[in-house]
């Protein structure tokens, strides 16, 4: 059929074998948290098909590690089975989570396209390793895909004397090697006439990092959004970062369709799914499809005026009871110091349970203490900056959990050595 777009479904990073807050589900002998994954991936195999996609883009990430068991491979390879039965190409993107620790190791993906072709339509099922131009015929058109997997300095560098580089000198090497292949693939290889995606697992300044900072494989390399804005490209699929956006000005389209399932509870309020794409040459559109992901809830509690603070926190769960039903829950109650004595987890626990949570992740007592004396003049003198912005933290109400309150003193040392050595 001529004259319509086509039509390409893009998601990325599936994790598939993150088993946080999660219990075995009796049913399937898998982690409940592994299913959810894996249902996700279900509802994206679904659209494709209800919705006659001409392709799935998938842009990496495809397990939680690079060594997957035999379970997890037979759970994707099932869902691959389905696409390519219903006549629709895949492509499969190599991501960080899919490399393995020597170059010339396979990836987990690369079983995958060792059956190529013994498929009745080989070019259905494709795998992008290396950065590459494919050229893949749809049952809408021609449509051109140019493949920059997770950058791999062993390949990308071919001078060895890279290994004694500095860490900013061998990024900026890195991103230098990915401009000219990327400026070579669209002057020489492709044909402008015809549609063209680039498909990457990488980061682009101005995007918003999510939980992928806890799970990241690797070394980091981050690449400007004007690196892509050739008149050429008509949309850029990107994997790697977990929290759907948009960066760049918009010409090219440069989207993370980020991850399909939650991580952790810095994913809580975030919405997951994938994008759903219609290129046509110079004209693309776009739109994001959100899936039912499972819910991450911190029920905050005040107890520090009730008389009896453990009815008090139980009345505000039954209140609650309904947002709570399958959600991955966590309680911060908010209490005085001597109230600790009147409040039992084991019962806390017990009603959440009742109300139908799908896990209790943590309940945390957060107790009012006195507050601190402001730093007195002759103290502050004595203080280093770096020291007085602990303090800071530490008067905070509440005050940070340790783990933020370390990444934000790392944070402020480093811009303050920067600082000082420009």
């Amino acid at each position: 059929m001529t004259g319509e777009p086509i039509r390409v479904l893009h998601f990325a990073d599936l994790h598939i074998g993150i088993e946080t807050y999660g219990q075995i589900d009796p049913q399937t002998g898998l982690n409940r948290r592994v299913v959810d994954f894996l249902q996700a991936f279900d509802h994206v195999v679904e659209h494709a098909i209800e919705g006659e996609a001409d392709l799935v883009l998938f842009c990496g990430d495809a397990f939680k590690n690079r060594d997957p068991s035999p379970t997890y491979l037979r759970e994707f390879a099932a869902r691959l089975r389905r696409l390519l039965e219903a006549g629709i190409p895949v492509f499969l993107l190599v991501g960080n989570h899919d490399l393995p620790g020597m170059e010339k190791r396979a990836t987990p993906l690369d079983i995958f396209g060792e059956f190529r072709p013994l498929l009745r339509e080989g070019e259905r099922l494709m795998v992008g390793r290396r950065e590459a131009v494919h050229r893949i015929r749809t049952r809408r058109g021609l449509l051109q895909l140019i493949a920059m997997p997770f950058p791999m300095r062993a390949r990308l560098l071919k001078d060895e004397a890279w290994r004694n580089l500095p860490a900013e000198e061998l990024d900026h090497k890195l991103r230098e090697a990915l401009y000219l292949l990327l400026r070579r693939m669209l002057e020489t290889e492709i044909d402008p006439a015809l549609p063209t995606i680039v498909a990457g697992h990488f980061s682009i300044e101005g995007a918003v990092y999510g939980s992928e900072r806890q799970v990241m494989i690797g070394h980091d390399v981050v690449l400007p959004p004007s690196m892509f804005q050739y008149s050429a490209i008509d949309y850029v699929a990107l994997g790697h970062i977990h929290k759907h956006q948009e960066v760049g000005n918009g010409s090219p389209p440069i989207v993370y369709s980020g991850s399909v399932e939650r991580v952790d509870f810095t994913e809580e309020g975030e919405p997951k799914g994938f994008c759903w794409v219609e290129v046509r040459r110079g004209k693309t559109q776009w739109r994001f499809v959100e899936l039912p992901a499972r819910r991450f809830i911190t029920l905050s509690i005040d107890l520090r005026n009730a008389s009896d603070p453990e009815m008090a926190a139980i009345a505000q769960i039954r209140r609650d009871a309904l947002s709570l039903r399958e959600a991955v829950v966590r309680v911060r109650l908010r209490i005085r110091p001597e109230q600790g004595e009147r409040l039992r987890e084991i019962r806390i626990r017990e009603e959440l349970e009742k109300a139908g949570a799908f896990y209790v992740s943590a309940i945390q007592m957060e107790r009012e203490e006195a507050r601190r004396a402001r730093i007195a003049l002759s103290e502050v003198e004595r203080l280093t900056p770096l020291e007085l912005l602990e303090r800071y933290l530490e008067s905070q109400d509440p005050p940070p959990d340790p783990e933020r309150r370390a990444r934000l003193l790392r944070a402020a040392e480093q811009l303050m050595k920067k600082e000082t050595e420009a």
